[in-house]
Parts: C-alpha cells; structure tokens; sequence
C-alpha cells in the first residue's frame, strides 16, 4: 500500500461512475427480466469490489499496480456480463462502458482505444464461438464495435479535458495552500522572533519608559502583518496612581486621551482587573470609561489584559482594532504572552527604582546621621569642652586671689569631663555598639539602659522573650537596636519621664510576629498636630522610626496624648507570610 499526501482523484472519478454503470446495468437487467442469480452473484461481487476501493480512497491509498488491477477487474466483469447475458443479443451489450470509462479515467484516450479493442475482439470472438448464424449477426456486431470505437474516443478525449482541468485546479489549489501555509510561516516567524526581540530587550533594560515602549511597539509587531502599515492599532498601558488608573504610554491616543484617569469601577478595566483574566469586547465605544478615548472611535474589538503578578497589581494593558475578528485565539494567546513578560519588566524596572530610591536614601541617612553627631557634639560634649576650657581659665585666676576656692571648682570641672566623656562614650556606642555583636540583643538593649543611666540619669527599664530574639537574624537584631534607641532618646530628650519600659515579646494575635515596645510615663504629645507640621520640625525622630521599621518589613505605630505618656509599637514578621499579613493590615493594633 502507498499513501500520498493528497487524495487520488483519478481514483474518486472512477468510482463513482462505477457505481453509475453498475446502477445503469441492473436496472437494464431488471427491466427485461434477465437478472437471474448468477448475473446477481456478478453484480455483486462487482459492487463490494468498488466498496473496497471506496475505503481505500477514503484512507488516501493505493494498492502496487492499481490501475491496472482496476481496468484488469473492469475487463473481465464486462465480459462475464457480456457472456453471461446472451452475448451480443443481449441486453447489456452496452456494457463495456463500465471498462471503457476506467480505461479512460486512468489512461485517458490510448487505454479507451486499447480496452475497446480487446473488449471488441472478446464480443466478437465469443459471438463466432457461440453463435451457428453467426453470419447473420454482422450488422448487430458492426454497430456494436462502432459503438464501442465512438465510445472509447469520445470518452478518451473528454477524460483528457476533464482530468487535464481537473489535474490543473488541483495543483493551483496545492499551490495556493502551500503559499498560505508559506505566508503563514513567514508571519509566525516575524512574530516569534518580535516575541524574542521583545523579552531579549525587556531583559537588557531597565528603563521604565523604555520597557513601555517596547510593550507597545513590538506587540503590534507581532499581532499584524509586518508590511501592513494600516493596520496600526490603538493601544494603552494603564498603570496605578494612588487608587486610579494613569495612561503612563499610548500609541495612537490625543493629548487629551493622556491626560485621563480612571478609577476602573466598571466596565472591561473593571472586570479585567477583578477576574485577573484578559477580556475582549465588541462594544469599546459605549465603555463607561474607555469610551470617552477618541483613539477607540473607531474600533469594533479591543482585548485587555492584566498586569499582575501574584498580590501585586499594577494595571492593565489594553489594544484595540477596527475588525471585529480580529482578536483570535491564537492572536489572544501571543497577546497573554506578552503581557506576563511586561509584567516580569515592569516588576524589574519598578525594583530598580526602589533600589536607587533606597540608594538615594541610604545616602541621605548617612548624611543625617553626620548632621545627627554633628549636633550631639555642637550640643552636648562641644559644649561641655567649651565650659571646661573658660572654668579652667577662672581657675587659673583664681590661684593668684583665691586659692582656698580652687578645690571646689576643680571638682565641678572633674564632674563635667567625667559626663562629657561619658556622652563621648555613649555616642560612641549607639554609633557601633560592639557589645551587639558579641553578646546578641539583650545585653546590647540593656547596655544602653544602663549607659543611658549613667550618662543622663533617665532610668530604662528592658524586657525581652529569648525566643523571639533567637528568631531574629543578626540584621534584624541591629535594626531593632536602633528602632529601641531612636524611641529612647526621643523618649528622653521631648517627654520628661520618670521612666522609659523597653519590651520585645510575641504579639497576642500572631506568634510569628514580634512586637517591639517602647513606653514613657512622660507628658506625651498631640500625635494630629506632631504630623501635620512634622516637615518643619528639626528632629527627625519619627521618620527615622518609621524608616526602620520598613527595613524590616515591619508597621510602625504611635500611640500618644498630651499628659498620658506615650507608646510606640513595632511590629516585625519572624516569617514571609506574616510579613503578608502585616503590609495586607491584618493586624488589631488596639488589641495587641
């Protein structure tokens, strides 16, 4: 068997006016009351014959030799029929059609002529054989043989025209089906390699702009015909602003289209970024919010898709087109790929800039941390070195006219170097307190109690859970250092309190979140009015605070009235998830 990539059309042909001959041949048996059962048995076997070959030419094969085996068939189920019916006073002497028409089909007019002549040589051969007048059947035999001779070269030459026009369309159609597939291999080769192109370049950037601009301009790359200009299409990358929706690139769109914004409360940026799934619409132009875009006027379909990557939704990214059709499945498919690589990029491209916003920060901490020590020294031990200096200066006098007050003040002079050198110390210590790094947290927390003591008499009070510090890693150790002494210098420096309770303990709501506390009995403040003005205040001490929780992904909250002392909590995450839980507000900060 032998199977081709296409169907054999000569073989359908010859089938099917098989079944016309047989048909023909039955009902001119029927009709003269000569279909006996053998002429049945014949008729039959012939019939399942052409089933047979009916199946094959459904599954596309051919037998070694087909044709021949066909005409061969043909031949001699014409002249079984011949013979078996009465020859040529018979009533299907016409029936070497049924052998002719193969002939024909499968040889065009050489096999007609050939298979007339032998099928003519048979009839009258088994005419003499048979026949004792067979001298007086010669008129019957001529016009039988001329019947036979018109049909074999009329039906040669028609098969010739019919296959030649047969065979021609046939390949025109083959032709133009490998030039479609062509042409459709040669665009999805453009908009693989556009695909490429876009996650290669969305990978060696990290420019904002530029990843929107490649979005844009590589997915109507990829989504139209490389060489169609017109079939430019309106599209939009909608990014979130505080809680609305910002057109931040466009293509195609007015001045005025940029300038909008859209709270996406309904319509398909709604459901697009309620389901997370794309959306595709038909009616753009009545949108209760992207209908008011004059670059959509135009549009019949638009598709949007989600920017979104796990919790983290961004936005959504929108095209549109004048043919209703035009987004497919397979267009929709591409269109999804893309979108997940945009959301990788803009996910890196936002990362990038929080690094150099935090680059940026680090620089301008460390620049406040030298203004900080600057004004501790200007305030604190410059001071004091100023005041030692003009006492040593009255001393120095004093010896000439008053030498029995030179004792007294030269212990007022060792008490204040004892102080200042004790400040000296302390800064020394909060700036690298070494003793964190040797002994953990809890010596550090109340090392720093007690130096906080001796230096300034503010009496600090430390409380913490060993195990909670034994979930923290050495970082977190140092940030929680740094929020406890931020919170008990301001304690000490604006409240006046008798004393400052430091705590580190497991919050009631959730073990895997830590709670760090810092409490004063001091005279508190107005916590509406400290915000409201707290960009043309000195310290810094808040927004320190509220910097270093978010180093460690923590929530920072103050509690505090004028006269009730005041309360700041910090709240660290030991786990990944609880840090979910924390930036998601899950947590009663009145309850904790």
């Amino acid at each position: 068997m032998r199977k081709d990539d296409f169907p054999y059309l000569a073989d359908w042909f010859a089938i099917s006016l098989r079944w016309f001959s047989l048909l023909g041949i039955t009902l001119a048996l029927a009709t003269t009351q000569n279909l006996v059962w053998y002429l049945s048995v014949v008729l039959i076997i012939i019939a399942l014959w052409n089933v047979a070959l009916s199946f094959l030419a459904m599954l596309n094969r051919r037998m070694s030799s087909h044709r021949l085996i066909n005409l061969t068939i043909d031949c001699l189920a014409v002249s079984l029929l011949f013979s078996l019916s009465g020859g040529i006073t018979g009533p299907i002497s016409w029936g070497t059609v049924l052998a002719i028409l193969s002939a024909a089909i499968y040889y065009e007019w050489r096999g007609s002529l050939i298979v007339a002549a032998v099928i003519s040589l048979y009839q009258v051969g088994w005419t003499y054989l048979t026949r004792a007048d067979f001298t007086m059947l010669w008129l019957p035999l001529v016009i039988l043989l001329a019947y036979n001779l018109i049909l074999a070269v009329i039906l040669g030459f028609s098969s010739l025209q019919l296959m030649s026009g047969t065979r021609k369309n046939y390949y025109s159609q083959i032709n133009k089906r490998r030039e479609m597939e062509k042409r459709a291999q040669i665009q999805e080769r453009n908009r693989i390699q556009s695909f490429y192109q876009l996650v290669e370049t969305l990978s060696s950037t990290l420019n904002y702009r530029v990843v929107l601009d490649t979005i844009l301009d590589l997915s109507q790359s990829a989504l139209t015909d490389s060489g169609n200009k017109s079939e430019s299409m309106p599209s939009a990358v909608f990014l979130f602003d505080d809680e609305k929706l910002v057109i931040a690139n466009a293509r195609g769109f007015s001045p005025a289209d940029m300038k909008g914004s859209f709270p996406a409360n309904a319509g398909i940026l709604y459901s697009t970024l309620t389901t997370g799934e794309a959306q595709t619409t038909n009616e753009i132009n009545s949108d209760p919010e992207l209908g008011r875009i004059s670059a959509f006027i135009n549009c019949t379909s638009a598709v949007c898709l989600p920017l979104a990557r796990g919790l983290d939704s961004y936005g959504a990214i929108i095209f549109g087109h004048s043919d209703p059709t035009f987004f497919t499945p397979e267009r929709l498919e591409l269109l999804q790929m893309i979108s997940r690589q945009a959301i990788i990029a803009i996910q890196n491209a936002r990362l990038y800039q929080q690094l150099q916003s935090e680059n940026e920060h680090i620089l301008e901490t460390q620049e406040e941390a030298r203004n900080k020590l600057a004004r501790d020294l200007h305030d604190g031990p410059t001071q004091s070195v100023s005041a030692i200096a003009m006492r040593l200066e009255i001393v120095r006098k004093m010896l000439f006219q008053s030498p029995a007050e030179v004792e007294p003040e030269l212990r007022k002079i060792e008490e204040l170097a004892r102080r200042t050198t004790n400040e000296i110390r302390h800064m020394l210590f909060t700036m690298r307190p070494l003793v964190l790094e040797s002994d953990g947290l809890d010596a550090a927390l109340h090392a720093i109690a007690d130096k906080t003591f001796v230096t300034y008499k503010q009496k600090v009070k430390v409380e913490t859970d060993p195990n909670v510090i034994r979930q923290l890693d050495s970082s977190k150790q140092t940030v929680v250092f740094y929020l406890a002494d931020e919170a008990i210098n301001n304690a000490r420096k604006h409240a006046n309190a008798r004393l400052i309770w430091v705590r580190l303990r497991v919050s009631s709501q959730d073990p895997e979140i830590a709670l760090l506390e810092i409490l004063d009995n001091g005279s508190g403040f107005d916590m509406d009015q400290v915000s409201s003005d707290y960009s043309h205040r000195g310290s810094l001490g808040m927004v320190n605070l509220q910097e270093r929780a978010q180093l460690i992904n923590g929530l920072l909250h103050i509690d505090s009235l004028p006269g009730r002392g005041t309360r700041v909590q910090v709240f660290i995450p030991l786990s990944n998830e609880a840090g979910e839980r924390i930036q998601h507000g899950v947590i009663d900060l009145r309850n904790s």
